[in-house]
């Protein structure tokens, strides 16, 4: 796990995540740690999942080699459908989700809530924020049955100048 918010300078212990599997309708997924080698099927789920809001190939990459950021993807079928990423905040002492997404094939099966989950414990932070666009009422429902709150709004925070809220979970 990582620790909480470390000494300025001293550096971010990368994250044991336990391997988990789950049934799923009639398939399983297994939700492990990410690397360098998944980039490129990660850029493509993000494009699928979230079009013009999809981070480019060169910040996936960043995230991908950060030493600071968990990565988890979840697997079914040798294929990746749903990848989430975070860091902690050491100003904030706080756990950021920075993305988390579903394959839209494969979105109402918990693979969504089993990587957030996932996230938070590999997190080990008192609380894990996340943005949220204010339109995607189907998020915000999984984020709220999950355990968090609205606790802000950045205006005009998405390219095209949707609203995004930003939502909180005390752990």
């Amino acid at each position: 796990m990582l620790a909480q918010c470390p000494a300025p300078g001293a550096g971010v212990l990368a994250p044991t995540v336990p391997k988990m599997n789950a049934a799923v309708q009639s398939e399983t997924f297994a939700v492990s740690p990410a690397g360098v080698l998944d980039l490129f099927a990660i850029w493509r789920l993000q494009h699928a999942c979230f079009r013009k809001d999809s981070y480019d190939l060169f910040t996936l990459f960043n995230m991908a080699v950060s030493a600071k950021m968990i990565r988890l993807k979840a697997v079914v079928n040798g294929q990746i459908v749903g990848y989430v990423a975070g860091e902690i905040n050491c100003e904030e002492c706080t756990g950021w989700i920075v993305t988390l997404g579903t394959h839209p094939h494969m979105q109402g099966r918990g693979i969504g809530t089993s990587l957030l989950l996932a996230a938070e414990r590999a997190l080990d932070s008192k609380r894990v924020k996340l943005t949220v666009r204010r339109s995607n009422a189907r998020a915000i429902a999984l984020y709220e049955r999950c355990g968090y709150k609205w606790v802000n709004t950045y205006r005009r925070y998405y390219h095209d100048g949707e609203d995004g809220l930003v939502m909180e979970k005390q752990m």
